[in-house]
């Protein structure tokens, strides 16, 4: 769970083309950098959402963005708790079918039977790409993580994510299983496809 990654150069045989210098060093690619890409979506989102006006109907999202944005920039900067970083960024798999069920109901396409095959595919990922390694990571961290510094930070925010996956799946189940749940809601994105698709 700890890895500090270290920078190791080799070199390559020398190319049967005489175009190419005679050696090229390679470096091996730091570990970190992958989380530069996540953390730089997570900024431009959210500074697409304060430009754009909808920080007040946005808010949720803006809060998981805070949360991310500060847990990535932790990890990129103590290069602790990788492994916790990788397991997050499953959940990004459950996306590709929450987009999916945005397109469709904004398309109304005609056939409902993709929608529900989708609906039904969809809960499984949330399950098994939300849920699950949420549920893992946050037991993992209470369990055996000190509750000082980057450790209580990132349980903190653990637990905050924790409840809003808890709480868009609510709204999921309502919206696609509970259609009659719904009741009380009006006017209200009760679906939650803009929060789901994160």
């Amino acid at each position: 769970m700890f890895l500090t990654p270290e920078k190791q150069s080799y070199h390559l045989p020398p190319p049967r083309c005489s175009s190419f210098p005679q050696w090229v060093t390679v470096h091996k690619p730091d570990p970190l950098n992958a989380f530069l890409h996540p953390t730089g979506y997570f900024i431009h989102d959210t500074l697409d959402i304060i430009f754009n006006h909808q920080s007040r109907s946005s808010w949720e999202y803006l809060v998981h963005h805070a949360m991310a944005i500060s847990a990535f920039v932790s990890l990129i900067v103590t290069g602790r708790f990788l492994v916790a970083a990788v397991l997050l960024l499953l959940v990004e798999v459950s996306n590709i079918f929450l987009t999916v069920r945005m397109l469709l109901k904004m398309s109304n396409v005609p056939s409902l039977a993709l929608y529900e095959a989708n609906k039904y595919i969809n809960l499984v990922m949330y399950f098994a790409f939300r849920l699950a390694p949420q549920a893992y990571l946050t037991w993992y961290f209470l369990r055996y993580v000190e509750v000082q510094g980057q450790g209580a930070f990132l349980t903190a925010n653990l637990l905050l994510l924790d409840a809003m996956i808890v709480m868009y799946f609510s709204r999921l189940l309502r919206s696609d299983f509970f259609p009659s749940l719904r009741k009380g809601s009006a006017g209200r994105d009760v679906d939650g496809e803009k929060f789901l698709i994160d």
